[in-house]
C-alpha cells in the first residue's frame, strides 16, 4: 500500500482498493456478495490470541496486533508461494511457518492500520477451503468448516449469478464444497 491510497482514504476489500469505511459500517454501492458474513477464526496459543484468519473464495486474511508503537518500517515480513514470515527486523520471527494451502504471492499484500498487521494472501487456487492458516497450528472445527464453506458458498453463486442475492439462503444438510460441486470453481 502506497501512500497516495492512505491520503485518498483507500482500503482493500475483497481485492480491490476502495474507499475505506468508517469502523462499523458497509461502504455504500457494494454488490450483495459483500454482505455474506465470513467466519473470522481465532489461533490462540497458552490462552493468547496469536492472530485472527477468515478466508473468501480467492483471498485469505489474517489480523496480527503487534506489540504498540510498532511502525510499518519496523516490521519484516515475507510472502512467498509456500511460506509466511512475520516479525519485527532484528529480532526473531513472531511467525515462520508454510501456509496450509499454496498462494499466490505475487497478488498478496500487507499493511499495518489502527495498529494491526493486516494480511491479504490470494489463494493459489480459488475456492480451497483452508483448514487452517498456517501448517501446524490445527485444523479448525468441523461445524467451523461448515460454516466456512456455507460462506464461500454463497459468494461463489454470487460471483456466478450477479443479479442475484444470496445473503440470506440457507443449506440443508451437509454445505458442498465450493471447489468441486456442480463442475467447480475457477478462475475467469
Amino acid at each position: 500500500r502506497t501512500s497516495y491510497e492512505w491520503e485518498q482514504g483507500l482500503s482493500l476489500i475483497q481485492g480491490r482498493w476502495r474507499p475505506r469505511p468508517a469502523r462499523g459500517s458497509t461502504p455504500a454501492g457494494l454488490a450483495p456478495m459483500d454482505k455474506i458474513a465470513y467466519k473470522r477464526i481465532k489461533f490462540e496459543h497458552e490462552g493468547r490470541t496469536i492472530y485472527e484468519w477468515e478466508q473468501s473464495l480467492e483471498e485469505v486474511h489474517c489480523y496480527i496486533r503487534p506489540p504498540d508503537g510498532v511502525t510499518a518500517r519496523q516490521l519484516d515480513i515475507a510472502i512467498t508461494p509456500r511460506h509466511l514470515r512475520v516479525g519485527i527486523k532484528g529480532n526473531p520471527p513472531f511467525l515462520d511457518a508454510d501456509f496450509c494451502e499454496g498462494v499466490n504471492a505475487e497478488e498478496s499484500v500487507w499493511t499495518l492500520e489502527d495498529g494491526e498487521i493486516h494480511l491479504a494472501i490470494t489463494k493459489g487456487s480459488k475456492a480451497v477451503t483452508w483448514s487452517s492458516f498456517l501448517k501446524g497450528h490445527g485444523a479448525i472445527d468441523p461445524a467451523v468448516q461448515q460454516e466456512v464453506q456455507k460462506s464461500l458458498m454463497l459468494e461463489r453463486w454470487q460471483d456466478e449469478h450477479p443479479g442475484f442475492d444470496f445473503s440470506g439462503a440457507t443449506f440443508n444438510g451437509a454445505v458442498p464444497d465450493p471447489k468441486q460441486f456442480m463442475g467447480g470453481a475457477g478462475y475467469k
